[in-house]
């Protein structure tokens, strides 16, 4: 006998309810040594690793206009040489003891971790400890570092007409708060900067009291705490610069942009100001905003794909997404790409469509069903890892919230009403906290042509090319 969907859906639910009531039974512990740095411990003993996570509270929101990028340029030149260690042998290293390692920089967070045999962890702790403290930032690092990284806006947004709509909207859409700048940085601060930049960066923010420690794994809570006393422990803690408020300006109307880049068909992207979580217990509108976009973009059956691309096919793709947790303002997303033979115009005029049909007649039953049991399912999947586990507490904690509050996160989502998510998209889906960008694809002669002339124009104005700098 063939199970109905919705039965399914609230199967899927109740496991998923079970499982996480079983993960959250796992506790967590914590230490804050004497130099204000916090270690996050979770026991998970299924297998023989170890995940060791550095979180530093410093991402392109801290950078100040003239060297954007430099946080992402100081993760790289993070694995050269320190005082004890030689350029390369920090990679070296973990790759001996059998593990894997990596970085990435966030708007809120610059973010080093290693996974590893558990017998490796001690070793862990202690090169992180070293860079963390005794990195080595010379010129001749930085001159051949900052080439690759130049190269990589390249690749992954100049040469990437999706990527460099993004970069246009939230530019757009972000007069003051320093999420307008990309994190990746603008061509020309890349160009200009040096090697004091990303030391003065090193030496501002790269602070035990500005960092905390996440392990995750087959681990003795106590006895990471003694190895992170005698490596982490030694360093002594800094002044940190006064963060100022910066508060975005209220927005009085939609904000439109057009990007022509070569690309074969035109790409629409709608961003909406949206509320993020400052308080799991008090705020609501976040979960309710988590449940709306699954609506709108849970799979092949939620509403955009359904109505826009299989029903209507006015769309060739359309997708939504929204991230609750973050230090700056949100934003909630719709973009689509419309069929051939259909524009944006009308793609933007069917996705406004579905908006207000949700407003009018709210969702039904089903819907809400079916997206609470994946918003749990995906917090219980997120723990079968312990790398997702270290990354969710790191998550949760650089957004200003806790590692104690991601088990009331589901239990909060299995909360929101139908009308809630109505309240929602009514509130925030209008046309006052709306930035519009469009994508208008242009043949790459075109194209070519039109990045000579802006050369041609910055070699006159400034006397040198982007690029050309050594």
């Amino acid at each position: 006998m063939k199970i109905p969907m919705f039965a399914r859906l609230l199967f899927a639910f109740f496991a998923a309810m079970a499982i996480s009531n079983a993960a959250a039974q796992t506790g967590v512990q914590e230490r804050t040594l004497a130099n204000g740095l916090r270690v996050i411990v979770k026991e998970d003993h299924r297998a023989p690793t170890a995940v060791h996570m550095v979180w530093y509270i410093a991402g392109s929101m801290d950078e100040v206009s003239g060297t954007s990028g430099v946080a992402h340029v100081l993760e790289h030149l993070m694995f050269k040489a320190t005082k004890t260690v030689k350029s390369g042998e920090f990679s070296r290293r973990i790759a001996a003891a059998g593990g894997r390692e990596n970085a990435f920089t966030n708007r809120d967070y610059t973010a080093y971790f290693q996974q590893v045999p558990k017998a490796a962890l001690p070793l862990m702790l202690r090169l992180e400890a070293d860079r963390m403290s005794n990195l080595l930032v010379s010129e001749s690092e930085f001159s051949s570092e900052i080439k690759v990284v130049m190269e990589e806006r390249r690749l992954r947004t100049e040469d990437q007409p999706r990527a460099l709509v993004a970069e246009a909207l939230n530019a757009e859409a972000y007069f003051a708060h320093p999420y307008r700048r990309p994190v990746i940085g603008w061509m020309d601060d890349l160009v200009n900067m040096n090697h004091i930049d990303a030391r003065n960066w090193y030496q501002r923010w790269y602070a035990p009291n500005n960092a905390f420690v996440v392990v995750v794994g087959d681990v003795d809570a106590e006895k990471v705490f003694a190895l992170a006393e005698k490596y982490y422990g030694r360093i002594k803690a800094r002044a940190l610069p006064a963060r100022k408020p910066q508060t975005e300006p209220e927005q009085r109307g939609v904000r439109r942009l057009v990007v022509k880049a070569p690309a074969k068909l035109p790409y629409l992207l709608m961003g909406w100001k949206c509320p993020v979580l400052r308080d799991t217990e008090r705020d609501w509108q976040p979960y309710a905003l988590e449940v709306l976009t699954g609506v709108l973009d849970g799979n092949e059956s939620a509403r955009l794909n359904q109505s826009l691309v299989r029903d209507s096919r006015l769309a060739s793709a359309v997708g939504a997404g929204y991230d609750s947790t973050a230090r700056g303002p949100g934003m909630c997303f719709i973009e689509g790409t419309p069929s051939q033979g259909r524009t944006v115009v009308e793609l933007e005029a069917g996705l406004r469509a579905e908006l207000a049909r949700l407003v009018r007649d709210g969702i039904t039953p089903e819907e809400l069903a079916r997206v609470k049991a994946q918003v749990v399912a995906s917090q219980v999947f997120k723990r079968d890892s312990i790398f997702g586990q270290a990354m969710e507490i790191g998550r949760f904690e650089t957004a200003g919230l806790s590692y104690r509050d991601i088990d009331r996160f589901p239990e909060r989502v299995k909360a929101v009403s139908a009308e809630q998510v109505r309240t929602v998209a009514k509130q925030y889906f209008v046309d006052d906290q709306l930035t519009v960008a469009v994508l208008e694809p242009q043949a790459p002669e075109q194209a070519h042509e039109q990045k000579r002339d802006q050369t041609n124009k910055r070699t006159t104005n400034n006397g040198t090319s982007s690029g050309a700098r050594h």
